[in-house]
């Protein structure tokens, strides 16, 4: 397993430069298959750290990007690449646990837990509404009209297809 760290680039910095935002990439091989995952936390952005990683893992857990019996990075590894207290990733770790996400296999860390049926669009859409939400309140107090917010959503998406 490989990892590095990674600065996020100019362009999704805020423009006060006040958003630290640290990439963590990681390749995990699983069945055979080497599956690059990337966190990404906020000190700024107002949600607690530990909150931003459970959201990511849920979201990868949802997309199918992780599947049941995947492996996660060790705590120790996520906090120093994130460069966070272990501490905050073990909360996030254990409430994902606690959740039924995830799962502690002792002697090789925690795994993605079986789901218990698949998720629909609609559940996995439901998922994003709060960040949508979010997204179109701070486009709004910008003083952005609706296409300028889908504008962004758009670049976003084509860096991350990319």
């Amino acid at each position: 397993m490989t990892q590095r760290v990674i600065s996020a680039p100019p362009h999704l910095r805020s423009p006060q430069g006040l958003d630290s935002i640290t990439a963590l990439h990681y390749y995990l091989n699983a069945d055979m298959h080497n599956l690059s995952l990337q966190f990404e936390v906020q000190p700024s952005s107002g949600v607690p750290i530990y909150r931003q990683v459970m959201d990511q893992v849920r979201a990868l857990v949802a997309g199918e990007k992780l599947k049941p019996g995947d492996v996660l990075p060790s705590i120790r590894q996520v906090a120093a690449a994130l460069e966070v207290n272990m501490m905050t990733i073990s909360k996030a770790y254990a409430r994902l646990e606690a959740d039924g996400v995830l799962e502690h296999v002792r002697g090789s860390g925690m795994r993605v837990a079986e789901q218990s049926g698949q998720r629909t669009i609609a559940q996995r859409q439901q998922e994003l509404l709060p960040l949508a939400e979010a997204l179109v309140k701070r486009g709004l107090q910008c003083n952005l009209t609706d296409e300028q917010i889908l504008a962004v959503v758009n670049a976003a998406l084509k860096e991350h297809r990319s």
